[in-house]
C-alpha cells in the first residue's frame, strides 16, 4: 500500500510546468476547472455534484481519488503516514485532476491551506470558498465519524479553531459562497450567478 501512495506522491509533473487556463469561461461551454474549498461538512461534494450536473461537467471528489490510489481511507492514511504525508499525496492528486479536462473538484478541508496546492488552484482554476455557520457544520459532521481532525476533542471547539485558522487562506479564493440548511439547488443557483459575474468581470479586464 505504501508503494501505491508513494507513487501518487512521486509520479506527478512538477507544478511549475503547468500552463495556465484561458482567462475566460463560458458557462455553456466551460473550459476552466472549478475547485470547491472550505471546511469539512460544508457540502463541497454534495453541492459539487449538483453544480457539475448544472454546468455539464464531470465531478470528482479529491479525497475519494486519494483513497482509490492509496487503497486506504483518509483516516487510515492519517493514522499510518501522518498529515504531512497525506497533504503531499493530496497535492499531487489535485495537480493531476486540474491538469485534465474542465470539471468540478471537491477538495478536503485542508487542501487549500497547503501553500503549493493553493498556488496551483488559484493559477489553474476558478476557486470557490463554500462557507457555513458553525452550527450547520457541527450538525453535518456529526452524521459521520470518519473525520480524522475531529477525533481529538470536542467537534465544535475544533471546528471553531479550524475556521479561525483557515478562513484567512480560504478568503483568497475567487468566490465566497455562504451555504445554509436550505435546498442545495439554492446554493447552486448562488454559485452559478457568482460565476457569471466573475466571468463578466474577468472579460472586462
Amino acid at each position: 500500500m505504501a508503494a501505491h501512495f508513494c507513487a501518487v506522491r512521486q509520479g506527478m509533473t512538477d507544478l511549475e510546468k503547468y500552463k495556465g487556463h484561458p482567462a475566460h469561461m463560458n458557462l455553456e461551454n466551460p473550459d476552466r476547472t472549478i475547485v470547491l474549498i472550505g471546511l469539512m461538512g460544508v457540502g463541497k461534494s454534495t453541492i459539487g455534484r449538483r453544480l457539475a450536473l448544472r454546468l455539464g461537467l464531470g465531478f470528482v471528489d479529491a479525497d475519494e481519488e486519494i483513497e482509490r490510489a492509496a487503497g486506504r481511507t483518509v483516516s487510515e492514511i492519517f493514522e499510518s503516514f501522518g498529515e504531512a504525508a497525506f497533504r503531499d499525496g493530496e497535492r499531487k492528486v489535485i495537480a493531476r485532476l486540474i491538469e485534465g479536462p474542465a470539471q468540478v473538484i471537491a477538495t478536503g478541508g485542508g487542501a487549500f491551506i497547503d501553500a503549493e496546492t493553493r498556488r496551483l488552484i488559484l493559477k489553474r482554476s476558478i476557486s470557490i470558498w463554500l462557507d457555513a455557520d458553525i452550527d450547520v457544520l457541527v450538525e453535518r459532521t456529526a452524521r459521520r465519524d470518519t473525520r480524522p481532525l475531529l477525533k481529538s476533542g470536542d467537534p465544535r471547539s475544533i471546528l471553531v479553531r479550524l475556521w479561525q485558522e483557515r478562513s484567512p487562506q480560504y478568503a483568497k479564493a475567487d468566490l465566497h459562497i455562504k451555504s445554509s440548511d436550505g435546498p442545495h439547488e439554492q446554493v447552486v443557483d448562488q454559485i452559478v450567478k457568482a460565476l457569471q459575474g466573475h466571468i463578466r468581470e474577468s472579460s472586462n479586464r
